[in-house]
């Protein structure tokens, strides 16, 4: 039988989790402008050994930057992130093959992912973290315009093959004084199983007024157009023809013409700021355990400069592990990831909006929790 969360104490801060890591010395104040929390990667230098990571390509740049950081501060420690998509990710978690995934979508019941995950990690419920917000841009490729205003259901019918030329009069009505060429639109879409497509997927679900008669998927559901598998992936499609629109984190999407989406009577573009208030107005997924913090994005807010294409990415992990040196190792890394310094390091490399102080603190705490059984 899969036991409930256990682990439910929320650590007071990231002080006490240092010191719970090093078992020796005092942890170094910070007292800039967030507070005087402490950085975690300062205080875990008797960490040590290989940690093995992988999944969401969306966290790609922000993990490096995390890798880097607590890595600088942990000299013996190795990390390494396998940017093999959501869906893999969790998969690879789940057969043990990872320690720890990134995932753009979580864990779904529905697919006996949830299940499949507690069983992985001994009975619990398994760890569910929001770690990385950032906005899907959804990015196209026309010589001479910089960016367009598509509406949620004009959008689902690009994608789902019902308009086909970018002078279209649907597209044409959201952009006056735009000359629109007559061009061929050429959807791109993820070939691999993918969080961000999933989330794009749920978007147009949500907003798009009945267009899109598709369930969210992390799977494209419509066969045949082109497809590229990862983000760089997409990035490269959409750049390398004429005509063509995808979806991609919002950080690797420069040189690329830009969408702003309807929300209200206003067109918002992307951006970190408004896929944060994006999901302040979200809810919790109902019925979760406490270690678990999926969030059931809003796509039909209409909040002044939220922007509601969005993903949620998270960190995917066990309350416990069987070896203590693992433990430890995710415990820190994962510490490090929702700490301060470690938002603020994806917020510079990677364009993610921080998490919210309330969000932060409750993640810190479930992830502090993590122990050896």
């Amino acid at each position: 039988m899969i036991r409930t969360s256990i682990r439910r104490a929320v650590v007071p801060g990231i002080a006490a989790l240092a010191l719970a890591l090093t078992g020796c010395g005092a942890a170094n104040d910070d007292s800039g402008d967030n507070g005087g929390s402490t950085d975690s990667a300062s205080a875990g230098a008797s960490l040590s050994g290989e940690l093995a990571g992988g999944g969401a390509s969306s966290q790609e740049s922000a993990q490096t930057a995390w890798r880097a950081g607590f890595q600088s501060a942990n000299p013996d420690v190795t990390i390494t992130y396998d940017a093999v998509g959501s869906g893999t990710g969790r998969e690879n978690f789940i057969s043990k093959a990872f320690s720890f995934a990134g995932s753009d979508s979580y864990l779904d019941d529905d697919e006996g992912q949830l299940s499949a995950a507690a069983e992985r990690c001994g009975g619990e419920d398994a760890i569910e973290v929001p770690a990385y917000v950032s906005a899907i841009a959804i990015v196209f490729n026309l010589p001479g315009i910089d960016s367009l205003n598509l509406d949620a259901k004009t959008l689902a019918q690009i994608f789902d093959g019902k308009i086909t030329t970018w002078d279209d009069p649907a597209i044409a009505a959201l952009n006056d004084g735009v000359d629109l060429p007559g061009t061929k639109i050429s959807p791109v879409h993820r070939s691999d199983d993918s969080g961000t497509t999933d989330n794009f997927t749920d978007y147009l679900s949500k907003a798009g007024d009945g267009a899109w008669s598709h369930d969210p998927d992390g799977v494209w559901p419509i066969k045949g157009g082109e497809a590229a598998e990862g983000t760089s992936g997409m990035v490269a499609a959409v750049k390398g023809g004429e005509g063509t629109i995808g979806y991609a984190d919002e950080s690797q999407a420069g040189g690329l013409g830009l969408v702003s989406v309807q929300v209200g009577k206003e067109f918002v573009a992307p951006s970190a700021e408004g896929a944060a208030k994006a999901l302040a107005v979200s809810t919790p997924v109902e019925g979760r355990a406490d270690v678990d913090m999926a969030m059931d994005i809003d796509r039909t807010t209409t909040e002044s400069g939220a922007y509601p294409v969005l993903l949620a990415s998270y960190l995917i992990a066990c309350q416990t592990y069987d070896d203590a040196a693992e433990a430890d190792l995710v415990k820190g890394f994962l510490s490090y990831i929702v700490s301060d310094e470690g938002q603020q390091a994806a917020a510079e490399q990677a364009g993610a909006a921080p998490l919210e102080a309330s969000l932060a603190e409750r993640a810190a705490g479930i992830v502090g929790a993590i122990s050896a059984k």
